[in-house]
């Protein structure tokens, strides 16, 4: 599997990436995100939903990754290895990991927040830590991340990276002063930890954005010298980053295997879908649930709830994509009003037309 920028013009062997440039890179050279070359096909594939059907959730999101990585870049043992230690069951409070609780004769709620940090971002940042923390030790270099949040995200990561605890990986997060819960800033804040540093700016969550990635695309610039001596690269792992709604595609195949399963649906079965809401900052979960989608998984619509920083739904009902400043809510971490993947979002339903 190679990757390519939503950017990047005509395919060619020059401007695809392998998974662990991708995941490195945060952005893609040219300012565009990363997305897969191809997307697999799994369709009409029954034994493929049968055996999913009967794996643990560590054991889904290792077989639904590994058409995702080339085995040459990480064997199946060492993978299995990163997703069994991204999902301990200790570190989960429920053993099937996300339980779905009906609350209607047709509504049911998927519960993500079962995690470390009681955030459904547990599952697309422990393993994306942990393959960072797997590839800095094969290279031998020192990796620091950096992080922008507005409340779910950044907690999520420095829990992994601490868990990590691998003194080549380091992160920096950064926070809006008075714009998250007091929850996750305790979260933030009284973490000792070593490998973590936690900075509090002044403005809205999205200020922060712009210079993350001018950092890290002017990084790009040193980084064939970086490499060469082993110096330390930087690394955005906001959800630009594609490691992340890859993981968190593995959570929408999971939720829709067991919906058929309390619905007593075939599982596959193209002519019974199953619709699914998310709330929707900066569209990483759309995004992945899209890409099951798109892969063949039997998902019907899929419903973006938004709070008063509603570009998603601007964007989507009047074509209006600015930015507008942020107003303070009670959902702190939607607040939102640059969606990264809209661009990932707009790639796949153009027709993965750059």
């Amino acid at each position: 599997m190679r990757y390519k920028s939503t950017r990047g013009g005509t395919a060619t062997q020059d401007n695809y990436y392998s998974f662990e440039d991708a995941l490195f890179s945060g952005y893609a050279p040219d300012g565009g995100l990363f997305v897969p070359a191809s997307l697999p096909s799994i369709g009409r594939e029954k034994e493929q939903y049968s055996l999913w059907a009967n794996m643990t959730f560590p054991e889904l999101v290792y077989d639904v990754l590994r058409k995702f990585i080339a085995p040459t870049e990480i064997d199946d043992t060492n993978l299995k290895s990163i997703c069994d230690q991204s999902f301990p069951a200790d570190a989960f409070d429920e053993e099937c990991y996300i339980p779905i609780k009906d609350v209607g004769s047709s509504l049911h709620i998927a519960e993500l927040f079962h995690g470390p940090t009681f955030c459904f971002k547990d599952f697309g940042m422990r393993p994306v830590i942990n393959l960072l923390s797997y590839f800095a030790t094969l290279r031998n270099q020192p990796i620091t991340l950096l992080v922008s949040t507005t409340g779910d995200t950044g907690p999520a990561a420095v829990h992994a990276v601490n868990d990590a605890s691998n003194p080549l990986l380091t992160i920096l997060v950064h926070y809006p002063h008075g714009q998250i819960s007091d929850f996750q800033r305790k979260q933030l804040t009284t973490l000792q930890s070593k490998y973590v540093k936690v900075a509090s700016f002044e403005g809205g969550g999205d200020d922060m954005d712009w210079p993350i990635k001018e950092t890290l695309l002017s990084s790009k610039k040193d980084n064939g010298r970086k490499e060469s001596e082993g110096g330390r690269l930087f690394c955005g792992i906001n959800s630009y980053n594609i490691g992340r709604p890859l993981f968190q595609m593995t959570l929408f195949i999971w939720i829709y295997l067991r919906m058929a399963e309390k619905m007593g649906l075939s599982p596959g079965d193209e002519n019974s879908l199953i619709d699914m809401v998310l709330p929707t900052g900066a569209m990483g979960n759309l995004t992945g649930a899209y890409m099951a989608k798109q892969m063949g998984i039997p998902i019907g619509r899929l419903y973006c709830g938004v709070n008063i920083n509603d570009i998603t739904h601007r964007v989507i009902d009047r074509g209006e994509f600015h930015q507008q400043k942020i107003e303070k809510t009670l959902s702190e971490a939607l607040n939102v009003e640059v969606p990264y993947n809209f661009e990932r979002i707009l790639f796949y339903l153009s027709g993965g037309n750059e």
